[in-house]
């Protein structure tokens, strides 16, 4: 038996487990974005004061662990909070793979009172759906969920409501999966069917939520398009014309919808954890000191940190930014750069995080141009690209066209809204409208078997400056 000391606690631990295991088990984990598998380097910890990595660390002798800094990841719903407590009052939760928002909201008036956040805890064990899935076919459903419950419960204790409340929840398949406490296993194999789609009602009491009468989710339309994107197409609506709207996703997994009145298709394209900066080298989440904003002028590089504090490391936008940057000069149109790029103190971007970066740019762009071509529409059909996802909140959308992410043909129709998955559910509890006139009549297009695409993602992976 080995002790492992953490301030003035002892753990105890056979000899021959990995600390991480250890970690989990006595719930101080650390985040593990590649799912343990000790790529992105995310989870190091002091051992004895040494660097080591927790996911490969095996304890073989009584040790000393500290950690690092950690810091909430930001997250922006783009809620608007007014308005009092009325008689008839819900809660609504978005899950998102990286973040929890939940909101408290009048019935009565449609007014979101109050908005909470956190950083979602199941990233302990990978920043993306697959790594998920890959955990729950590995050690079962039971920590995915144990821990979601636990953290929502808590946020829910933070609005300090005095009554039960009905909550009305979205997430991406997988999400919905671990909240319901249903093995996800099966989206991660071939035919990668979901076990539930549909809405879902349940007892509050029975999943293990507390305060909470009953939850009530959204549907979704395909395991790897969900009830956030039926709730983000809710939200904004159908477009008032013959034209048709772009909702695009952005995230680990990027969901992608085109729909109009009479139509809708939609496809996910696997970006990858690249905009999560979990397989960046020096990219993080959207914590304290992460670079979301960069540029150059003057030859003097202009910085923004989340919350101002120290840069740390980058962030989504901020890789974006630095990117678009680096096209005018150090990199070339196959993405070919002769040296890491530096940019403060040990941050920099180096020759592989590029390439990770056109794999993600790629698959994007390349998914919005396979949508528009099996619809067989112009890009003057389209009324307005909306995105979404915490990615969205600030992004660049001229360094975006810029960088290939997003077509130039869209750039004046492109319009950031942060969470519409929660302002969708928000706005299903409230007028109870039905969402099934866009699951209905959705039809998902996989990409992986459209040979249209592979051609498309290949020529994409350029960088071509149309901006």
């Amino acid at each position: 038996m080995c002790r492992i000391k953490i301030n003035n606690e002892v753990l105890f631990a056979e000899k021959g487990e990995l600390l991480s295991d250890i970690l989990q088990r006595n719930g101080k984990s650390v985040e593990h974005p590649c799912g343990g598998r000790g790529t992105c380097r995310k989870c190091k910890v002091l051992v004895d004061g040494r660097e080591e990595l927790s996911c490969q660390y095996r304890v073989s002798s009584d040790v000393s662990v500290s950690f690092f800094m950690q810091s909430e990841i930001v997250s922006e719903t783009g809620a608007e909070v007014k308005g009092e407590i009325t008689d008839n009052m819900c809660l609504c939760l978005d899950i998102g793979t990286t973040t929890l928002a939940l909101a408290l909201v009048s019935r009565d008036t449609g007014n979101i009172v109050k908005v909470k956040t956190a950083t979602n805890p199941q990233r302990f064990f990978g920043a993306d759906v697959i790594s998920r899935i890959d955990y729950c076919r590995k050690n079962g459903i039971s920590k995915l969920n144990s821990v979601l419950i636990t953290e929502i419960n808590r946020i829910i204790a933070d609005l300090d409501i005095q009554e039960n409340l009905d909550l009305y929840v979205s997430g991406n398949a997988t999400m919905l999966h671990t909240l319901f406490g249903v093995d996800c296993s099966s989206m991660g194999v071939v035919p990668y069917k979901a076990q539930f789609l549909e809405g879902k009602t349940e007892n509050g009491g029975r999943i293990g939520l507390k305060r909470i009468k009953t939850v009530i989710s959204l549907p979704s339309i395909h395991s790897f398009v969900g009830a956030d994107l039926v709730a983000g197409m809710n939200y904004i609506g159908f477009p008032e014309s013959e034209q048709y709207n772009l909702l695009v996703d952005l995230g680990t997994n990027a969901e992608i919808v085109l729909y109009s009145k009479e139509s809708v298709i939609c496809t996910s394209t696997a970006a990858g954890p690249c905009f999560e900066g979990a397989n960046i080298s020096c990219g993080m989440s959207a914590t304290d000191g992460a670079i979301y904003k960069f540029s150059r002028k003057n030859d003097n590089m202009v910085i923004d940190t989340i919350n101002k504090k120290s840069p740390q490391g980058i962030c989504g936008t901020g890789l974006v930014d630095i990117v678009a940057e680096l096209i005018d000069n150090e990199i070339d149109e196959t993405g070919f750069m002769e040296e890491d790029y530096k940019i403060y103190g040990n941050i920099s971007l180096s020759q592989a995080d590029v390439r990770q970066f056109q794999l993600a740019k790629s698959a994007v762009y390349s998914g919005i141009i396979a949508l528009i071509n099996i619809e067989k529409i112009d890009f003057d059909q389209i009324e307005k690209v909306y995105i979404s996802g915490g990615f969205s909140a600030k992004i660049n959308i001229d360094n975006a066209v810029k960088v290939g992410l997003l077509p130039n043909e869209l750039k004046e129709k492109c319009v950031a809204i942060n969470n519409s998955s929660l302002l969708g559910t928000v706005k299903f509890a409230c007028e109870n409208n039905a969402v099934n006139t866009y699951t209905d009549k959705a039809e998902y297009i996989d990409l992986s078997t459209n040979p249209m695409f592979s051609e498309l993602f290949i020529e994409n992976m350029k960088f071509v400056d149309e901006s």
